[in-house]
């Protein structure tokens, strides 16, 4: 009964630790879908790719959206940005939101695969990172809330 035993457990140790099957976390290589494999050259630098074409912002900071942003951004973001200009996996947020369109950062936020592929400055922040931004999974109002705390980090009151 011992030596069953033990055979059992042999086998399920092999069977765990065998090939296992892969994860598809590989952040430095694009995604392999349809929209991150189309023509670069229809890319608009200003828009970015998806399904925001303009995001309205009012002239002063709203602070309740840009708290609910903040903390979403302590459970998402923060490990890989910084609210400075410092890069620490991916670059500093300070200064994106005088840098880049409103819509391009949800954009962005929302679907960072086909933009990574299609836009030459997003390549040459990739040269310089080394890792390709994940996609978090994040909602419209998600993103909206993420991008008014960039407001807030870059200074509108």
């Amino acid at each position: 009964m011992y030596k069953l035993s033990l055979f059992i457990a042999v086998g399920l140790l092999f069977i765990a630790c065998g090939k296992k099957e892969q994860s598809g976390d590989d952040f430095s290589k694009p995604s392999t879908d349809s929209a991150a494999s189309a023509d670069p050259s229809s890319y608009d630098p200003n828009r970015g790719e998806g399904k925001f074409d303009k995001v309205d912002l009012a002239v002063t900071l709203d602070q309740p959206i840009a708290t609910e942003g903040e903390k979403i951004a302590s459970v998402k973001c923060t490990s890989c940005h910084k609210s400075t200009e410092e890069k620490l996996v991916g670059p500093g947020w300070k200064g994106v939101t005088s840098r880049h369109q409103p819509q391009w950062i949800m954009n962005f936020i929302t679907n960072p695969d086909p933009m990574i592929t299609k836009d030459p400055k997003m390549q040459a922040q990739l040269e310089i990172c080394l890792v390709r931004m994940p996609n978090q999974g994040l909602n419209d109002t998600e993103a909206r809330d993420v991008l008014e705390y960039m407001r807030k980090i870059d200074g509108v009151k």
